[in-house]
C-alpha cells in the first residue's frame, strides 16, 4: 500500500488546535478517497526528535557510522539510530501533510528541527563537488500543508510573503517533491467569530486540495 505520513506540529491537543483540527478533517478524508493508502502519523512534540550535533553528524549533513559510530557514547547511537528512522519513514511516504501554527510568521521550531534530522547525505540529499541535489525524485510525491494563524497573512504584511509556507514549499520542491498544495485557516483570533468561520472555510477547501494532489 501506499503511504502518509502525517505530521502535526503543536504542543496543544487536537481538541484546542485549530491545525490539528483541519489537519485530522483532512486526513479523514484523503484516507476515504484513497483506500489504497495506509496512514502514519508523527507528533513532534510528542516524539524523541534528536538535535543535531557534532558528534552525530560529519560536515555536509553525513551521519556517522562504522568505527566512528561504534566510538559513540549510548545517547549519541541512540540519536542516531532514530534519525536514520525518522529518514527511513519519510522516504518511505507518497503524500505528506504537515499541519501546523504560525509562528513568529513561520513554523514552531521543533519542525526545523525534524527537517534537520531527515535532510541526510546520501538518502534524502547527495552531495557532489559539483552539486546537492535532491532525491526524492524517485517516485510521484505529493505534500500538503495546512497553517493556522491568529490574522491574515500575507495581507497584514502588504501581501509580500508568507515565511513559513514559503519556506516549506522551497525546500521540498528542492528536494524532488513536485505537488504541493497548502491550506490557511486564517484569522482565527480576529473576533469571537473568526475561529469558526475560518474553520468552516478550510472544511470547505479540503475536498478540492485533495483531489489536486491525487491528479
Amino acid at each position: 500500500m501506499k503511504k502518509l505520513l502525517y505530521i502535526t506540529v503543536n504542543p496543544k491537543p487536537q481538541e484546542v488546535s485549530t491545525s490539528k483540527t483541519i489537519g485530522r478533517d483532512f486526513v479523514t478524508n484523503f484516507l476515504i478517497k484513497n483506500t489504497d493508502y495506509m496512514m502514519e502519523e508523527l507528533d513532534l512534540y510528542n516524539e524523541d526528535i534528536p538535535e543535531i550535533n557534532e558528534r552525530i553528524i560529519k560536515s555536509r549533513a553525513e551521519l556517522v557510522s562504522g568505527d566512528e559510530y561504534n566510538s559513540l557514547s549510548p545517547e549519541d547511537k541512540k540519536d542516531v539510530d532514530r534519525i536514520n528512522t525518522l529518514c527511513s519513514q519519510f522516504l518511505n511516504a507518497d503524500c505528506y501533510v504537515i499541519a501546523a501554527p504560525m509562528w513568529s510568521i513561520s513554523y514552531p521550531s521543533r519542525l526545523k528541527r525534524y527537517i534537520d534530522c531527515i535532510i541526510i547525505n546520501n538518502k534524502v540529499i547527495q552531495i557532489s563537488d559539483e552539486e546537492v541535489k535532491g532525491l526524492l525524485d524517485d517516485k510521484e510525491r505529493s505534500m500538503v500543508y495546512i497553517q493556522s494563524s491568529g490574522g491574515i497573512y500575507p495581507k497584514i504584511f502588504g501581501g509580500k510573503f508568507n515565511h513559513g509556507i514559503d519556506y516549506i514549499h522551497d525546500i521540498f520542491k528542492f528536494l524532488g517533491i513536485k505537488k504541493f498544495e497548502k491550506i490557511l485557516v486564517q484569522g482565527i483570533d480576529m473576533d469571537p467569530s473568526s475561529k469558526d468561520a475560518a474553520i468552516k472555510k478550510a472544511q470547505e477547501d479540503i475536498k478540492e486540495v485533495i483531489d489536486k494532489v491525487m491528479k
